[in-house]
């Protein structure tokens, strides 16, 4: 019996950690005129590969909602414009399509 009570518990650890999401979802930031902009998760941490670590807790060190992050910002490195600079994705500087980002 306590050999089967050893089993469960370790099938149900192993099911709950397969089960697991990584990425955190997609975020939803508010683009005014120019559309909003829909932050996915699984495209950025499972698909390009980049660890949990690589943006928490350097770039992305608050859990606030509804952050606000511009264009500004983003255009001297900070936030999305650390990777997004032309040479490790495409650059936010160029704004020559919007939509990479941005729907509308």
């Amino acid at each position: 019996m306590r050999l089967l009570c050893i089993i469960g518990i370790l099938s149900l650890i192993f099911v709950s950690v397969g089960a697991a999401k990584i990425g955190g979802g997609d975020i939803l930031f508010k683009g005014g005129s120019a559309g909003d902009v829909i932050f996915r998760h699984d495209s950025h941490a499972m698909d390009a590969g980049f660890k949990c670590t690589d943006c928490h807790d350097s770039l992305y060190v608050t859990k606030q909602k509804d952050k606000r992050v511009t264009m500004a910002q983003m255009e001297i490195g900070k936030s999305c414009g650390a990777c997004h600079n032309g040479k490790k994705a495409f650059d936010v500087r160029l704004k020559s399509d919007c939509s990479n980002c941005h729907t509308k």
